[in-house]
């Protein structure tokens, strides 16, 4: 399957917003568009769906959109459901014209139909209502079943994630990446197009841009191009400035104005290297460190209860975050988040319990009223004052990393958008290097440049970071570990959020047994290495023999646990493969049964002995953080 957009114009009102564009789709591919809001995604879309038509020009004279065969395509808005009256059930298997409920067809159509309908969170008690009886968000996740189930050549999807909560996204990230057909989507959820894409065109001033690779890659690669651009423009710059210090120097000498002459006709023909564009987002390459490295212990609760009321307290913790960690709060709004950080700022008392805050520890806190500041100073005259030693241009540098550049530094405060303020607080916060920031939800209103600045700045910070955050890509990139707010109480996770969301898929495959001994594993490690700090590294410091035996008896027991976790990667996959391969056939003459057992047991074998290997590995750690402290 191919689809082949060439030289291809679209004109709105009268305004050029796809200028001479090319695109290609093929195979199964999953293509994201990406570009500022206005720049014309969604426009991009709609040409593909058939909405719109390409322009007519002089150079544009075919129909300008090829295709091998003729394709399905299927556009999320335009499904809509004009009978509200029809239930769930009666909608979907419209879908369906086979009317034999025993047939093959309909067995694998009300399979796929059930796994997706549960998927986005549906109960199957849920097929029988009236689609009037459901919200207009659950309306909109009615039509992306519907759309999913009839399976088109090319999806379209725009803004897939807007109406879904994060277990329906997670489960959506899923479906995409194993759907056996193309998948073209515009999104915000930078998470989700990193997890579901290897396609980005980008689309700005008209213009698209293809790379191959998820998200990260496309801002890597798109950051290598810029600095090479940047290095052939300033040395073509410098060249120039050359040749004309040279024909300025001899174009009045006889014996050397023909050399002059020489030299400006190589000027004149020289084919100019465009300035690249200027950086949206500030790259932090240097390590903001703080100025006192404090305690190894930077926070330690035990038994605390935070909340209100003492008939009513949120949550209990017990928990040690050591220097240097990066961990991130999860849980649903009115799970205690914001309650635990205004508790170990002093901002609360605890309803009981204790916690101790590490000795020459340094707090930069920063709440969600934070970058409510108002004031009628300039930008760079009211970081001045928080940072007096700065020279002027010593303050216009920092400054400029956080994207106050030339105009916006000139900016009054009060006249800044909330994103804006927020993250000249952050600035002033992580510019006064303290060892331990405390963030609750420190992106939030900012666009995409700034997100991608202060992600770079905490990622360069080597200090002790708690924070809240509903971002998932920021998440992914800053977290080295997770606090979970859940029903149930908080619970230490020692790995980042991908490795989170592994295990979390794993835990929620049914009641099958290789589940439930995925499960223990899960347990296992998250209680068994309760407080795992990352691998602190102090260059000055001299290690001796037996603690350089302890690190290395530990890089042994490290690379056998992840040839468990690789062969459990390939187990699990197997049995996923079998699960949906199987046969009409298989599944009546009952061998599905035997060969779903037997796949279990080769599970159930492997994951008991990544368990051991688990305990081996804790035995290492305890060992070289004995050794590590001692000689530290």
């Amino acid at each position: 399957m191919r689809y082949q957009i060439e030289n291809g114009t679209v004109s709105l009102g009268g305004k050029t917003v796809l200028d001479h564009i090319d695109f290609s789709v093929k195979g199964w591919e999953k293509v994201a568009v990406v570009g500022r809001n206005g720049a014309g995604k969604t426009t991009l879309l709609r040409l593909i769906s058939g909405e719109l038509s390409l322009d007519r020009d002089d150079k544009n004279f075919g129909k300008g959109i090829k295709t091998d065969r003729e394709l399905s395509i299927g556009f999320l808005h335009q499904q809509s459901f004009q009978d509200v009256e029809k239930t769930v059930e009666q909608e979907i298997i419209s879908l369906i014209n086979e009317e034999d409920i025993f047939s093959r067809e309909r067995y694998y159509f009300e399979k796929e139909y059930d796994r997706i309908f549960t998927g986005f969170g549906f109960q199957k008690e849920d097929k029988k209502k009236k689609i009037k009886q459901f919200s207009g968000g659950e309306q909109t996740k009615l039509a992306l079943i519907k759309l999913l189930l009839s399976k088109p050549d090319i999806l379209l999807l725009d803004e897939p994630t807007n109406h879904l909560d994060i277990a329906s996204v997670e489960w959506l990230e899923e479906y995409l990446t194993s759907y056996e057909k193309a998948v073209i989507m515009v999104s915000h959820d930078r998470f989700f197009v990193d997890r579901t894409t290897e396609i980005i065109y980008e689309l700005a001033d008209g213009k698209l841009t293809r790379y191959v690779g998820n998200y990260t890659e496309y801002k890597r690669q798109k950051e290598k191009q810029r600095e090479v651009q940047q290095k052939k423009y300033d040395a073509q710059q410098k060249e120039i400035a050359r040749l004309n210090e040279l024909i300025e120097k001899f174009k009045h000498k006889p014996k050397k104005a023909s050399m002059a002459r020489s030299k400006k006709k190589v000027l004149e023909r020289m084919q100019r290297v465009e300035r690249p564009d200027k950086e949206e987002a500030y790259v932090f390459k240097e390590k903001l460190e703080p100025i006192t490295l404090g305690a190894k212990n930077v926070l330690e609760t035990e038994h605390l209860k935070i909340g209100y009321t003492i008939e009513h307290p949120l949550k209990e913790l017990t928990l040690r975050i050591r220097r240097g960690q990066k961990i991130a709060v999860l849980g649903a709004n009115g799970a205690g988040k914001s309650t635990f950080f205004k508790t170990i700022i002093g901002e609360l008392s605890p309803i009981s319990g204790k916690y101790v805050i590490g000795n020459g520890i340094m707090t930069g806190y920063f709440d969600q009223h934070s970058g409510e500041i108002s004031s009628e100073k300039r930008v760079e005259e009211y970081f001045g004052e928080c940072f007096p030693k700065l020279t002027e241009k010593e303050k216009r540098q920092v400054l400029g990393k956080y994207l106050f550049r030339s105009q916006k530094a000139n900016m009054k405060i009060s006249d800044l958008s909330g994103g804006e303020k927020s993250r000249l607080v952050l600035a002033e916060i992580l510019e006064s290097r303290p060892n331990f920031l405390v963030l609750d939800e420190p992106t939030n209103h900012m666009d995409l440049p700034a997100k991608e600045t202060m992600e770079s700045a905490f990622a360069a910070y080597t200090g002790t970071m708690l924070f809240i955050s509903h971002d998932r890509y920021f998440v992914s990139k800053i977290a080295d570990a997770l606090l979970l707010f859940e029903e149930d109480g908080v619970k230490y996770y020692p790995f980042g959020y991908e490795h989170y969301l592994h295990m979390l898929k794993k835990k929620r495959e049914g009641t099958q047994t290789w589940a439930e001994v995925v499960e223990a594993e899960n347990t296992a490690l998250v209680e068994g290495l309760f407080a795992v700090p990352s691998k602190e590294r102090h260059q000055t410091a001299r290690f001796s023999t037996e603690q350089s035996y302890t690190d290395w008896q530990l890089a042994l027991a490290k690379e056998e646990l992840e040839k468990y976790e690789i062969q459990l990667e390939k187990q699990q996959e197997e049995i996923e493969f079998a699960e949906q391969t199987v046969t009409f056939e298989e599944y009546q003459s009952g061998n599905w049964k035997i060969k779903k057992e037997e796949l279990q047991k080769q599970f159930e074998k492997i994951a008991e002995e990544y368990q051991e290997q688990c305990l081996i590995w804790y035995e290492k750690w305890q060992e070289y953080e004995e050794a590590f402290l001692d000689y530290v």
